[in-house]
């Protein structure tokens, strides 16, 4: 299920997806977003209603001191706080001592993240990416609309991948977020 794309221009991240709920065959149309705001953070996420929720209304993310370098607290600090998040939660998964979440992307700062379910963090140095099963017709999208406007590329790679994927649906919820910081005060 799902596709949710993120963009990245200049300073401004665009991230948008869609809102089908998928349970094997059967596909419905949810009202909660996929993709919301979180503090400065905005976030998009696939796998699991449940984990979305969690994010979106009980996820505290720490802030991040001034002289830390961003991607060192998303690996550290901001990531922690998602483990702790979705395990209190109740949807982080154990087997075998290997403790997994979920997938999302995360736009702070004029950034791009993505978090994958062993909760390792990705920057990705082309400026957009996309997850979910409708993923690769979105990046093809992105990659093949680059003259176009940021939010037109993002609605035009949500709607390939709804073209092609039988778990992505509209409507589709687009966003921005800007250069806003979560450091603490000097």
């Amino acid at each position: 299920m799902t596709c949710i794309v993120g963009l990245v221009e200049g300073s401004t991240v665009w991230m948008g997806g869609d809102s089908a709920g998928v349970a094997g065959l059967d596909i419905s149309l949810r009202a909660d977003p996929k993709v919301f705001r979180n503090g400065d953070l905005l976030i998009g996420f696939t796998s699991s209603f449940r984990m979305g929720q969690l994010l979106r209304f009980r996820l505290r993310p720490p802030l991040r001191r001034p002289d830390q370098d961003l991607f060192h607290y998303m690996v550290c600090e901001f990531v922690e706080a998602v483990r702790v998040c979705l395990k209190e939660g109740g949807f982080a998964h154990r087997s075998n001592d290997v403790e997994t979440g979920g997938f999302f992307l995360v736009a702070t700062e004029g950034r791009l993240f993505s978090v994958q379910d062993d909760y390792q963090v990705s920057e990705f140095s082309r400026g957009f990416h996309a997850i979910g099963c409708g993923a690769h017709y979105a990046l093809g999208s992105l990659y093949t609309t680059r003259d176009l406007p940021a939010e037109q590329r993002v609605r035009l790679a949500l709607e390939t991948a709804e073209h092609f994927s039988g778990g992505v649906r509209a409507p589709f919820t687009v966003e921005q977020v800007g250069p806003a910081c979560l450091t603490l005060a000097a």
